[in-house]
């Protein structure tokens, strides 16, 4: 199959060809993200108007919608401009009147007939006693009763495009969906009581009552998991391509790896075990690794990157670990020298600041072999940077690279296994939107000795006092971050309030106080953080610089100021920077009162509970998928009828069932697997069919 199947061509085309659509209209559904009859069939109603037919307006609880059956009586134009045209009318039980402002007489005299019996549907509120109807919605002769559904979808609109216009065209868009053939699983499509495609998709379009409104309605579910199947089944397939592609078998002898378990001053959690043995285990096959390691902040991710970096050593190779900032790199150097050291192995740093003489020593130590772990920023897959035998590359924060950098550290060697590391926790779902195509490794314990950090919120109005706290635990000998808020996207604003602070609280606290923030040169940016973790400064403030990965085990206390204005993920990350070493650590929330009922429920959630994925799932119901990794860099799929806050559960079905379809029928001939195409085409995920090299 070449192109996309003549069964889909009618969904495909114009939408000029609709009723009620015509080219000026059809550039207005572009606000709606639509511009083919597939498109249009795949907006759902998102509240419905009950209309079933009522004996009289006395039925209905005013102000609310009612469908009644009149009699027409005398209509009252306006005496004096301004004022409403009004027609006073009859039902079984009530005489009520009718109201149009800016009404035409002769319009209104063809529409409603003095003497006649007109079916009208509207909202109905009382004034001073008097029911009436302003507008009605509807006005029916009694032979066009049955084209008024009882219950009415109310559709999402953008400028220009009205109720009537949308159901209109709805209706058409209906009539062009083809019956397809069957895509999922008959098991699990008898187990949820599905119905077919195209009966799904017109009995989410007519539903008879609130609750078919629901996520959890039949139709919706149908649908939403057939847009999260078509999604996983890309990954499956970019993944299946992927171990297409022979890698290298790394499998080491344990030898190095014994001795840096051996050197620790703790046991490894079970977590940690768990996650070397998958990752070693995924290392050994002679396919490509393509695993996500994804922990909450502290779970101990550097141990169980050093296992694997030490296992491609032990196999004769490299390994490489990439870092998203110089900062984060030169840490992992610090943090992986003393397993190094254990290990007998040479690690290295590889930065862009990295020039001349010494960078040229470098690369010939590693091309040469004899450096085994490189460390480094983006400056790791530059042209002139050549492994002798790169086996692993580890990616730490992935979110902060393109896939494009991914592929090129890969392409630094002949087959090599990437490892991504994590420490945003990301609820289930989403880490299946995201990085379906990986294997998850899950640390989900945290290594032993960590005491929990007291988190307390305080005000703004108690500044003077929090200072004085200061102060006291500084002379105590203590060490503290304090954040400065995000004033708005303007790093040049955000930098006045860092600045303004650092020199209030160095008016106030001394010398002892030092700055770190995006635009300071590298060079200064690592002596301020040398100058703390040396302990020579002991308060550093600091823009949000320090979100990730910062690691001074001497530091006990974190301030956030204006903490309202971060998001959650945000906030347990730079907690997440106190609490690394034995001693106790707190963590103070200052906020501008008065506070936002949002911002509450995020500061107390912060206070209650440190676990990172409980904070990441009530992030995802407070702000929603996309906002929760910032669709824009995250490639996180914008879904049209899935949910993934409250249809999170089909995710992960679709991932299983994806996977299974693919290991069955890998080049999807058979009836199924057919459909399946045809599936992929209809949610526009021809790149999938791409990488199958159909055709």
């Amino acid at each position: 199959m070449t192109g996309r199947p003549e069964i889909l061509f009618p969904l495909f085309g114009d939408l000029e060809g609709l009723d009620g659509i015509g080219p000026k209209t059809a550039r207005l559904f572009k606000g709606l993200s639509v511009e083919t009859p597939r498109d249009l069939l795949f907006v759902l109603p998102h509240s419905g108007i009950d209309r079933r037919l009522r004996n009289s307006v006395r039925d209905v609880e005013p102000p609310e919608v009612a469908t009644v059956e009149v009699e027409i009586g005398n209509h009252l134009p306006p005496r004096q401009r301004g004022r409403p045209y009004r027609i006073i009318v009859q039902d079984a039980l009530q005489e009520f009147q009718l109201v149009y402002f800016h009404g035409k007489g002769d319009y209104l005299q063809n529409l409603l007939p003095t003497g006649q019996r007109r079916i009208i549907s509207g909202r109905v509120e009382t004034f001073d006693g008097v029911y009436q109807m302003s507008h009605p919605d509807h006005v029916l002769r009694l032979e066009e009763a049955d084209t008024l559904p009882d219950w009415e979808p109310v559709y999402p609109l953008t400028a220009g495009v009205t109720q009537r216009l949308m159901f209109k065209a709805m209706a058409s868009a209906l009539t062009r969906a083809p019956g397809l053939s069957e895509w999922i699983d008959p098991a699990l499509k008898a187990r949820m009581g599905w119905h077919d495609w195209r009966s799904a998709l017109h009995a989410a379009h007519a539903p008879g009552s609130g609750a078919d409104l629901a996520p959890s309605a039949a139709p919706r579910q149908r649908l939403a998991y057939d847009e999260l199947f078509a999604h996983q089944l890309t990954l499956a397939i970019a993944r299946a391509t992927r171990r297409r592609v022979d890698g290298a078998v790394t499998q080491g002898g344990g030898h190095l790896v014994s001795r840096v378990m051996a050197s620790l001053p703790y046991e490894p959690t079970s977590a940690q075990r768990r996650a070397i043995g998958e990752i070693t285990a995924d290392m050994a096959t002679p396919q490509r690794m393509n695993r996500l390691l994804q922990g909450d902040v502290g779970a101990g991710k550097t141990l169980v990157a050093m296992a694997a970096l030490l296992t491609a050593v032990e196999a004769g190779g490299q390994g490489a670990l990439m870092a998203p900032t110089e900062i984060l790199a030169r840490q992992h150097v610090e943090a992986l020298a003393p397993l190094a050291a254990a290990a007998g192995v040479r690690v290295e740093l590889l930065t862009g600041r990295d020039k001349g003489r010494e960078r040229a020593r470098k690369l010939g130590a590693l091309a040469g072999g004899q450096i085994d772990v490189l460390i480094g920023t983006h400056a790791l897959f530059q042209r002139d940077v050549t492994f002798h035998d790169l086996r692993l590359a580890v990616i730490d924060e992935q979110h902060r690279f393109g896939v494009a950098q991914r592929m090129a550290l890969g392409e630094k060697g002949a087959a090599v296994d990437i490892l991504v590391m994590t420490a945003t926790p990301i609820p289930r779902s989403l880490a299946l939107a995201q990085y379906g195509d990986m294997d998850l490794s899950l640390l989900d314990e945290k290594p032993p000795g960590r005491l929990p950090i007291v988190t307390s919120l305080a005000s703004t109005e108690r500044l003077a006092e929090v200072v004085g706290h200061l102060r006291r635990a500084v002379s105590d000998g203590k060490q503290a971050y304090w954040v400065c808020p995000l004033v708005e996207e303007s790093e040049s604003v955000n930098l006045t309030a860092a600045q303004a602070r650092f020199e209030q609280l160095r008016a106030q606290l001394g010398e002892t106080v030092g700055l770190i923030h995006g635009q300071l040169p590298p060079a200064e940016k690592d002596a301020a953080m040398a100058r703390f973790v040396a302990g020579e400064s002991r308060v550093l403030v600091a823009t949000t610089v320090i979100e990730v990965g910062v690691n001074v085990p001497a530091a006990t206390i974190m301030v956030i100021e204006r903490a309202e204005s971060f998001g959650l993920a945000q906030l347990h990350q730079l907690r997440g920077r106190v609490g690394r070493g034995a001693g106790a650590s707190t963590c103070l929330l200052l906020y501008d009162p008065p506070l936002g009922e949002t911002a509450a429920r995020r500061l107390k959630l912060m206070r209650d509970t440190e676990d990172g994925f409980k904070i990441s799932d009530e992030d995802l119901a407070i702000r929603g998928a996309g906002d929760v990794i910032g669709t824009a860099q995250s490639g996180l799929p914008r879904f049209r009828v899935a949910d993934l806050e409250r249809q999170a559960p089909l995710m992960q079905i679709a991932q299983t069932d994806a996977r299974k379809l693919l290991h069955d029928d890998p080049s999807l001939q058979s009836p199924r697997g057919k459909a399946a195409r045809v599936l992929l085409w209809l949610m526009e995920q021809e790149k999938a069919i791409r990488l199958m090299q159909i055709g």
